[in-house]
């Protein structure tokens, strides 16, 4: 399992760098994270076909990749068209060296987040669907939801004219302060419980992706940057302070 684990690495850093030369030609951000999603659709696919054996588990759990896959990224290829460009990128796209260093990183990001599926896809055993695979499909679908209603809300709360340089606070995010966040979270937490059901010995290593996921959302690239941005704007305003010490950043109720 080893070698095609391998393979599934170097194919996707391989997209990211091919495509990252066409972005740094076209100087674009563009369609970075589109590429990033239809990644993880490509290669979920891809590793399904590799051993042969479409069993019940794997074409639900790919099936549930791909569908996760063709929403956020579209989600995502839409927002940038509207806003013209991506913040994270400022002072990036026109730096080669550094702009392919964030390719690389979704490359990795990729292999490491789907890696728990990759690993079921590759794995020739099979069992009887169970309470871990109905949970963790639950769980995927709660996931699924509240990113999905998150986005739409904003997207929503964003295009009307009269909230110009307001935050939003309403809907779900008056529950959490980055919802979204929380879906994604929860969708890759459910994807690695319904893998779990045929992983053995080493293949336990894969729950590094629901950690990795909370763990870059929350302390990396996700939460701090979007928080550090908000005080910037809002940090003066009565408001949003008042908003901050209501709501939780990440998990509803959790103070």
């Amino acid at each position: 399992m080893l070698l095609p684990l391998s393979l599934g690495l170097a194919l996707s850093l391989g997209i990211q760098w091919v495509l990252w030369a066409v972005a740094v030609l076209l100087q674009t951000e563009k369609f970075y994270d589109l590429a990033g999603s239809g990644t993880f659709v490509l290669l979920a696919h891809v590793s399904l076909r590799w051993v042969g054996r479409r069993y019940m588990r794997q074409q639900i759990q790919t099936g549930l990749i791909t569908l996760w896959g063709i929403r956020l990224g579209s989600f995502l290829f839409l927002r940038i068209l509207r806003d013209g460009h991506d913040r994270r990128f400022n002072g990036v796209r026109d730096s080669p060296g550094t702009f392919l260093i964030y390719w690389t990183v979704q490359g990795v990001w990729i292999f490491i987040t789907l890696l728990p599926s990759l690993i079921l896809n590759l794995e020739t055993r099979n069992k009887p669907l169970g309470v871990l695979d109905y949970f963790g499909w639950a769980l995927w679908t709660i996931g699924f939801l509240t990113q999905t209603i998150a986005d739409q809300q904003k997207w929503n709360f964003k295009s009307d004219p009269d909230n110009t340089g307001k935050f939003i606070q309403s809907g779900l995010w008056a529950y959490s302060r980055h919802p979204n966040y929380l879906g994604e979270i929860l969708q890759w937490s459910g994807l690695f419980l319904s893998a779990a059901s045929v992983l053995s010995g080493f293949q336990y290593i894969s729950i590094i992706s629901p950690l990795f996921v909370w763990f870059l959302l929350s302390y990396v690239s996700g939460i701090p940057i979007l928080e550090k941005q908000a005080m910037k704007r809002w940090g003066s305003d009565p408001g949003f302070q008042s908003y901050i010490k209501q709501t939780p950043v990440l998990w509803p109720f959790a103070f």
